[in-house]
């Protein structure tokens, strides 16, 4: 339709305004992450809009850490970041830089902002500034240092950088205004002594910039246009807005904020995560009861589920948080279709049919998946000797339950009905073996109409079975208690992983490797573990059970 309304977000209005009134001629972007830690899934949401944006306005989208604060930051957390971003399909191309690349640039500006008489080295300590810098209500009070001169200050900076003074005992701070009503102009500190090595300069440097100093620098040099980030960074702008004009860039860059992403019930603190790891409730970053998103990529999610759930929860400017399910519904989405559909028995109990000839096989004709032809189908051994669920046998049936039982008859998935005629029990009372009599009439796909049958259920053949071992996740929080304690603790679900040692799969399922997928027939979506999947074991991660309450909110 030509006039079709094409709506946009509020950043892609401003970036349309930008672009019509010459502010630019182009969009460029960043992802500027800090190697502190892993991403998490409210990260997913800024790489995505930000690539997204390029890519929309025909633009260019950089690949930058921020690794300003060498105290936290390890090249593991580097390589794990890149491979996320990667796997996310968020392309970089030949633009990957470190805000450390430019710490010579950072330098000169500094000293630029010193002979402007833009900035001063500060002798206070870190809690003198912390008082000296007054209150929401109450202005602040300038530094005795304030008025050191441009030759002084010079002269300090340059033994700061030659390593002439310990950690703490000297800062950089620029000069605006103690009185400000933001708390962030009232003559931040931009850099500070710190001895210590950095993952990607060594020991070249003990005086490290500030992140809103370095941000805004490093946005300038690389020409980014349009600079996103979150809203708690909305009162540093007038601060990055200082910096870009004070150090006279000529194309300025817009920082822009919109709200982040916030999961109910989800723990995506890194410094709770790192308590998790450290005392092993969980087993690494990517432990996959958490949502970080190597822990993500581990369960079983797609790239295209988690491009989804960030197009679902949109851009805006107001906080709000997003329930869970609704990433569980786009993961469920998007395997449905793509997924063979095959037959697992989580908690094993055998089946034996009595009168189907001992030592005969046939191999019976079954569909992948029943709503994507494109699948292809599969030959399935059928034989005397079966597992079965053992929720699907009860001795003594509840009501409308249709499954095996005595005297009771169900189909067998893609095989044939049988009929239940005696089981037999341990010494402990446990049931260990359900036998029973088959129909060779009833075939699957042989037109058979002479009786229906209420219930169906899937089975495995044990001479040709597979094992593996299986792991059902639920949530790490106990939902019903909430995230925290009051002593701000996290109030942990002790069943959030159940794992079941031997499982046995169908034969269709050899060949499986690290990050398949499949729907295993009534039990979910499950996925091979990247982690722990070896040549002789098979493990699979329950990525999401097959249905939820949850539902999209009408448009």
């Amino acid at each position: 339709m030509e006039n079709e309304v094409i709506s946009k977000n509020f950043i892609e209005q401003m970036i349309d305004k930008d672009l019509a009134e010459g502010v630019y001629d182009t969009v460029h972007t960043r992802f500027p992450p800090e190697p502190n830690g892993y991403l998490h899934i409210g990260h997913a949401k800024s790489i995505l809009l930000n690539y997204g944006l390029a890519q929309k306005y025909n633009g260019k989208f950089n690949m930058r850490f921020d690794d300003t604060n060498p105290t936290k930051e390890k090249v593991e957390f580097v390589e794990s970041i890149k491979a996320d971003i990667e796997w996310l399909g968020a392309d970089w191309e030949d633009r990957l830089f470190f805000a450390s690349d430019y710490f010579e640039a950072m330098y000169e500006a500094a000293v630029k902002l010193i002979k402007k008489g833009k900035a001063f080295v500060c002798d206070l300590t870190a809690e003198e500034i912390r008082s000296y810098r007054g209150t929401l209500t109450e202005p602040g009070k300038e530094s005795p240092y304030r008025n050191r001169s441009v030759e002084e200050n010079l002269e300090l900076f340059e033994a700061m950088r030659a390593g002439k003074y310990a950690d703490g005992e000297k800062v950089l701070r620029a000069k605006i205004d103690m009185a400000s009503p933001n708390m962030n102009m009232r003559d931040p500190v931009i850099y500070r002594v710190a001895h210590i090595s950095h993952h990607n300069t060594g020991d070249k440097w003990c005086i490290y910039p500030m992140y809103d100093f370095a941000h805004p620098i490093e946005d300038a040099i690389e020409g980014i246009t349009h600079s996103i980030c979150t809203l708690e960074f909305e009162d540093h702008r007038p601060l990055y807005d200082w910096v870009v004009k004070e150090l006279e860039y000529p194309v300025p860059p817009r920082q822009i904020e919109f709200a982040k992403l916030y999961l109910t019930n989800v723990v995506t603190g890194k410094r709770y995560i790192k308590k998790l790891v450290e005392e092993g409730i969980v087993d690494g970053w990517d432990d996959p009861r958490l949502v970080s998103i190597a822990a993500l990529r581990r369960r079983g999610f797609t790239p295209e589920s988690i491009r989804m759930f960030v197009d679902l929860c949109g851009i805006s400017k107001s906080q709000s948080s997003v329930d869970y399910a609704m990433l569980e519904y786009c993961i469920r989405e998007d395997l449905k279709l793509k997924k063979p559909r095959l037959m697992a028995v989580l908690d094993p109990i055998k089946l034996v049919i009595d009168n189907y000839p001992e030592g005969q096989v046939e191999y019976l004709d079954a569909a992948n998946n029943l709503e994507n032809e494109d699948l292809g189908s599969r030959k399935i051994p059928f034989c005397r000797e079966l597992y079965i669920e053992r929720e699907d046998f009860m001795e003594e049936p509840l009501k409308k339950y249709f499954r095996l039982f005595p005297g009771n008859e169900v189909r067998l998935m893609h095989a044939y009905f049988v009929k239940c005629e005696s089981f037999v029990k341990d010494e402990s009372g446990r049931i260990t073996e359900v036998h029973c009599t088959y129909d060779q009439e009833t075939k699957a796909g042989s037109g058979f109409t002479g009786r229906k049958v209420k219930g169906t259920i899937h089975w495995v053949p044990a001479p040709y079975a597979m094992t593996a071992e299986v792991r059902l996740y639920e949530n790490i929080i106990d939902e019903e208690k909430g995230v925290y304690n009051e002593d701000g603790s996290l109030n942990l679900n002790p069943n959030s992983l159940t794992i079941v040692e031997q499982a046995y799969l169908e034969p269709a399922f050899e060949g499986a490797k690290p990050y398949d997928s499949y729907q295993f027939v009534r039990n979910g979506f499950f996925c091979v573990d990247a982690r722990d999947t070896t040549e002789e074991k098979l493990v699979f991660n329950r990525i999401v059970s097959l249905k939820s309450s949850f539902k999209l909110p009408k448009a």
